[in-house]
């Protein structure tokens, strides 16, 4: 049955891989992003839409593999009475948290999927092993890695940015809040300036906040493009995958 599925992938993929302009993307969700209008937690609803959509990308044939952050349960800052290592694993867990959210809702949309943690959890997900996570891709499961870098004191933006390199990802999709990247908070600034397309440099030098520094400067070293959009459209993730014209690229 395995094996039928995944011949009857690639036959999928073969028929519509030209549909899109990008054969391997990592998509990077914050926590928020699941919470919808609850703010914290985990709103099915919300989560159920985001999955139909990556859904529909894999049945067009993309390999897709997700990063999500923890801010819906948890935030390092949040802890600022607390030891700084401490606040951080809280954090992972909460990611884990998501993780393991958004498999159940990919496996309940018939989509096989991984969670593969950079802190061992075996009980409920798979060590990350590169060559593990490449295989599942080849395959057409979605690759969900918690758990961050498994290490204090970096960020999920950081995890995302290292783990695009290793799999070798065509493009990192960003769904964030805001629509694109704008030269200041479009919210308490109507003069802001949106951008179509910018260098890291200039977001490094401008200090846009797009990601965290050490996450922008990775992406400048390992010449890793950047698609920054609106999640708040589910239907964007389709859009970002055909090339179409949305967001602001960082390149």
């Amino acid at each position: 049955m395995i094996k039928y599925a995944w011949q009857k992938y690639i036959l999928r993929r073969v028929e519509n891989l030209h549909e899109t302009k990008y054969k391997r993307v990592l998509l990077k969700l914050s926590g928020e992003a699941l919470a919808g209008e609850q703010k914290t937690g985990i709103d099915v609803q919300t989560v159920g839409k985001m999955c139909d959509k990556i859904k529909e990308i894999v049945e067009m044939g993309v390999e897709v593999a997700i990063v999500v952050g923890g801010g819906n349960f948890w935030r390092g800052r949040n802890g600022h009475q607390m030891e700084k290592t401490t606040a951080d694993y809280m954090g992972i867990l909460a990611t884990t948290m998501n993780g393991l959210a958004l498999q159940d809702a990919l496996e309940e949309r018939g989509i096989y999927s991984r969670v593969q943690t950079a802190i061992e959890m075996k009980e409920i997900a798979e060590p990350f092993i590169l060559r593990k996570a490449e295989k599942h891709l080849q395959k057409g499961r979605v690759v969900i890695f918690a758990g961050g870098t498994g290490h204090p004191y970096f960020t999920t933006d950081t995890a995302a940015v290292l783990r695009a390199i290793e799999i070798k990802a065509d493009i990192i999709l960003l769904g964030k809040s805001i629509d694109a990247v704008y030269s200041a908070d479009p919210k308490l600034d109507a003069t802001a300036k949106k951008y179509e397309e910018i260098s890291y440099l200039e977001v490094l030098e401008k200090d846009l906040k797009v990601m965290d520094s050490t996450a922008t400067a990775m992406c400048r070293d390992n010449n890793m493009p950047l698609l920054v959009f609106g999640i708040a459209e589910p239907e964007n993730i389709v859009r970002a995958v055909k090339g179409e014209k949305i967001g602001t690229i960082v390149s």
